[in-house]
């Protein structure tokens, strides 16, 4: 064999490896890119939000707007989730204005700010009227859902019970402690100090008293109003 031969065979060898490396290369990445953008992960107790709004969230319930006298836009324009802003998973509703939440692996109790529903559950008090309507309107939107909490300095973290205080919003944005008093499931509730959403919150019953709505209807509690 020549030497020019040689030279030959030598240059197509380094030609076919240099092949064979760029194609191996290539589907080395073709199979490992689908992986770094959808890993998967066990399934959490709290998720992120995507956007700015509570209406693309990660791993949230959807929530049916549908529900008798449950207006879709209350409150939407009162909350606006901030980049990163964990949702946290309802483990248990306790009644219309209490419930227990998930958070970081905690089960805490929370009263919700501002609102008030007749009493299902209180040892010292029998079942009030529409008290029953109202918890299981709340536990129609809120049991096993993903919600967003807002806290006000105003009314500090706890209350008496060292229940935490919190606003609580759905994940399409509404507020839902303003929802249930429009919709007519609560009362508007000043505990001490004003709060942050208190002039919403009182013309909202305003309205549900004068649209005759859940426990303010003529046909509703009449005589315990």
């Amino acid at each position: 064999m020549s030497s020019r031969q040689t030279k030959q065979i030598i240059g197509a060898v380094v030609v076919l490896i240099s092949v064979l490396t760029l194609i191996f290369s290539d589907n080395s990445s073709s199979l490992s890119s689908p992986f770094k953008s959808s890993s998967v992960s066990p399934t959490p107790t709290s998720v992120v939000v995507k956007d700015v709004k509570g209406s693309s969230v990660s791993e949230v319930s959807n929530i049916d707007k549908s529900s008798d006298q449950i207006p879709e836009d209350v409150g939407v324009e009162n909350f606006t989730a901030s980049e990163g802003q964990e949702a946290y998973k309802v483990i248990k509703v306790v009644d219309g204005d209490t419930i227990d939440v998930d958070i970081n692996g905690e089960i805490s109790r929370l009263r919700l700010i501002g609102i008030d529903t007749p009493e299902t559950v209180d040892p010292r008090k029998p079942v009030q009227c529409f008290g029953r309507e109202a918890s299981n309107k709340a536990k129609e939107l809120l049991q096993g859902q993903f919600i967003f909490l807002e806290s006000d300095e105003t009314q500090g973290g706890r209350d008496k019970y060292k229940r935490l205080l919190r606003y609580v919003f759905l994940p399409d944005g509404r507020n839902f402690n303003l929802l249930m008093i429009s919709s007519g499931y609560a009362h508007e509730y000043t505990y001490d100090e004003p709060y942050k959403y208190q002039a919403e919150f009182k013309q909202a019953e305003i309205d549900a008293r004068s649209g005759n709505k859940g426990l303010w209807s003529p046909e509703t509690c009449s005589g315990n109003k």
